[in-house]
Formats: structure tokens, sequence, C-alpha cells
């Protein structure tokens, strides 16, 4: 009588990393991820300007509500990430993030500091509330699906925050947007040297950069589209969306194509 043939099996990654892996639906914070968010975030502002300026800015709004919605159901449709579905969802945020900021300023004659002390506290609540449930605040872990609504709840609002903090500095503060711009490149560096230097935690020193790459970007954005006489190159809103939307495009070709972005296996 022959011996049974065992089942060969391959050993298996622990259950966490197995979940976290084949969940994963965010992309691998490199210097892609900080590109191209930065990118979104100018494209998003301009944009926004470009729409509410064109068309009626009731009509200009829903439609970025609408954008919004179907980029988020597509989103979380997927069982996984994928680049050009992820970055249009980030791109539909910052321009719906852009045009919420500016119905509480426009709209509603919200100035600029309270808006942006508003988002503050909401970005603060929901971070709370994130943190209180989940008990971690680490992009690593969405791999659920209430983990993924805290996640894009977080980034709208951060979009908003950002987009009054800009508004803020470069208009209420009188900065102009190229000062304000240097102001937030110089904020965004705190926390890659407190990270390197003093041991700041890696989870508080992500989300203290993407914010602030929101008002960054924008201010860049705003910077080239307006006129000269508002301290700005001249360039218009629809042509700086045009562009900085070509070089997203080719970030996102370029890491869908690649997979540079993508989280290793047992992340």
């Amino acid at each position: 009588m022959t011996e049974p043939v065992r089942e060969q099996t391959q050993p298996s990654l622990p259950l966490q990393s197995r979940a976290s892996f084949v969940a994963s639906k965010v992309p691998e914070v490199t210097a892609y991820f900080w590109i191209t968010k930065i990118l979104t975030t100018g494209m998003g502002e301009t944009t926004s300007d470009f729409l509410v300026t064109s068309m009626d800015p009731a009509i200009a709004v829903a439609l970025g509500f609408v954008g919004l919605v179907v980029a988020l159901v597509l989103q979380f449709a997927v069982r996984r990430y994928v680049p050009w579905i992820y970055w249009s969802a980030v791109v539909m945020v910052s321009v719906f993030g852009t045009m919420a900021a500016d119905v509480l300023h426009v709209g509603l004659g919200v100035p600029y500091a309270i808006s942006t002390a508003f988002f503050t506290v909401a970005l603060g609540v929901v971070f709370f509330l994130w943190h209180r449930i989940e008990r971690t605040l680490s992009i690593h872990s969405i791999h659920t699906r209430r983990r993924e609504l805290f996640y894009w709840a977080t980034v709208l609002t951060t979009f908003a925050l950002g987009t009054a903090a800009g508004d803020w500095t470069a208009m209420t503060l009188n900065l102009g947007y190229f000062p304000s711009a240097v102001l937030f490149a110089v904020i965004i560096a705190i926390p890659a040297l407190a990270y390197k230097r003093l041991g700041l935690n890696a989870v508080a020193g992500f989300w203290f950069a993407y914010i602030a790459t929101r008002p960054l970007g924008a201010s860049i954005a705003d910077w080239m589209a307006v006129s000269p006489a508002r301290g700005g190159l001249g360039w218009g809103s629809g042509p700086v969306s045009l562009a900085w939307s070509a070089l997203i495009l080719g970030f996102v070709v370029y890491l869908a194509v690649t997979g540079k972005d993508v989280e290793k296996e047992g992340r």
C-alpha cells in the first residue's frame, strides 16, 4: 500500500497582512504620491474657479457634487487600488472641496478666518471619531468599508480646510498667492524634519503634510492663474487647469503602467 500523497500548500501570510494587502485601496506613499497630490490640489482650485465663473455657480456646484458622487461610487466599488479611479476621486474631492469652502465665503459671507477655524474643528472631529472607533489613523489600515468611509471623509475635509487656509493667508492676511505658496512649502517641510530629527509619529507626520499640500498646490495654481493686478502671472484658470490636468494624467498613466505606488504584499 502506498502512502497517501500530501497536498502541498504554500505558507500563508498572517491574516492581518493578507487583509491589508488584498483589500488595499490606497497607494503607497512615495514621492509620486506627493507630487500627484499637490497637482490635484492646484488643478481642483483653478477648475472650481473656472466652472463657477463660466456658468451659473449653483449649476457648477451641482455638477461638482455629481462628479464627486460618481467618482466615490467607483472608488468604493473596486476591491483594490486602481490608479485612475483613486486619483479621479481625489481630483473630484479637490474640485468640490474648493467649492464647499468658497460657498461659505462667497455665498454665505463667512470670513476666511472663520471658515478655516470651522473646517479645522470639523477635521478634528473626523479624526477623533475615526481613532475612537478604529484605534488607528494609518492609511495602511484601509481594508474595511468603515475605515474607507473615514478616510474619504478626512480627505474631503482636508481639501476644504486647505482651500480656506490658503485664501485666508493670501487675501485676508494680504500675503498674496506666491508668498503664501512659499509659506506652505516651509510648513510642509516641518513634519519631514520632525520625523527624521525628533521622532515624530509617522501617522501624525503624514496627515500634517497631507493637510499642508492643499494650500500649497492651490496657492501655486492661483498665482499662475490670477491677473498681475492680483499678484499673479495672468495665465487664466482654464489654461492652468488644462496644464495641471495633463501633468496629473501623465503621472497616473505612469503609475498605472509601472505599479510603483502599489503597496507591496505583507506591507
